[in-house]
């Protein structure tokens, strides 16, 4: 399918994503953070979860399954560090809205991680509440992929992962429409990496699979919470396609929003209007949907460097696992 300007998440319009990196010696991990819309709180977005395996810590899911509404930023981050990043969003969340807790409800903010211990000195919770401001005021459409933010420390078919993102152009009625992924990849077996003939077929090792993928699916399609819970649930046709078995320690999570209608968080009316894509157009939308997971997949491996991490652990890219595995035939 058609890929959108940048082939990334922010192709679809008002998506921004920011980054802090945290790169040096026995520390390689960061926050990587998703702005869906200007005033995401009192402009609400349609938003669903599925958990494919729930080996994980993610914070806010509850909510999103309870009401269907995304209220808050998506931030990425690593295992123990969800505290810090939820506590700082929520202070973010409280300085744009000061009715928050008081004329209003509190705010449900939306945090994601994978275990990036191999390669980061994960215990010395190095990552602080100013990165996550600091990754929100670096929000920007054309970002950087790879080892960055929250991907500076991840794995991915025991090369170096992190963050990867792409999108699909659909043409529905006369219109065009935007589906973009966003990935944080840390997961998988070298030897099932569905690659070039399965290159990497003669790499055996009986260790289990214990990695993780946080998924973020935005669209400018007007679904609803159901129909993005289907689109999420789709990712996991992405995972098998590139060679993920869903391991039992594995955490793999999709949320999903929609841009195409919005939610109004002071809408005094009783009956709220919202246009919904006619069913017999979700093909369509599974399609983009796993393409865009499996190249964002993809694009997490192709742009990721070579890293040295805690204990002087090594994960190589992808493009020099290849050299060398040339160099050895």
């Amino acid at each position: 399918m058609k890929k959108g300007k940048y082939n990334k998440i922010s192709d679809v319009s008002g998506i921004l994503v920011g980054h802090k990196t945290l790169s040096d010696g026995d520390t390689q991990t960061g926050v990587t953070v998703i702005l869906p819309r200007k005033d995401i709180f009192r402009q609400k977005c349609p938003a669903a979860a599925h958990v494919i395996n729930g080996f994980g810590k993610t914070s806010g899911l509850i909510q999103i399954e309870e009401l269907g509404t995304l209220e808050s930023p998506i931030a990425l981050t690593n295992t123990l560090s969800v505290g810090t990043v939820q506590q700082a969003l929520v202070k973010h969340m409280l300085k744009e809205n000061q009715e928050i807790g008081l004329s209003t409800g509190t705010v449900n903010v939306v945090v994601g991680e994978c275990n990036d211990g191999y390669l980061n000195a994960i215990r010395s919770c190095a990552v602080t509440e100013a990165d996550v401001y600091e990754a929100i005021d670096d929000a920007k459409e054309d970002f950087a992929l790879g080892s960055v933010g929250a991907g500076t420390g991840m794995s991915c078919f025991e090369m170096k992962g992190g963050i990867g993102s792409s999108s699909r152009l659909l043409s529905i009625g006369r219109q065009t429409y935007t589906l973009g992924a966003l990935v944080l990849s840390n997961f998988g077996k070298k030897q099932d990496f569905r690659f070039e003939h399965n290159a990497f077929s003669s790499c055996q090792d009986t260790a289990p699979e214990q990695g993780s993928i946080m998924i973020i699916l935005a669209t400018d399609l007007p679904l609803s919470s159901r129909q993005l819970k289907r689109m999420c649930k789709r990712t996991s046709a992405a995972l098998a396609r590139i060679g993920s078995w869903l391991g039992n320690g594995s955490g793999d999570i999709a949320i999903a929003f929609s841009t195409g209608n919005t939610i109004r968080h002071d809408d005094l009316n009783a009956i709220q209007l919202m246009q919904i894509l006619n069913e017999n157009y979700m093909d369509l939308v599974f399609r983009a949907t796993i393409e865009a997971c499996e190249e964002a997949i993809l694009s997490s491996l192709n742009y990721a460097e070579t890293v040295t991490g805690r204990d002087g652990h090594i994960r190589y890219s992808l493009k020099d696992t290849l050299q060398q595995m040339k160099e050895e035939n």
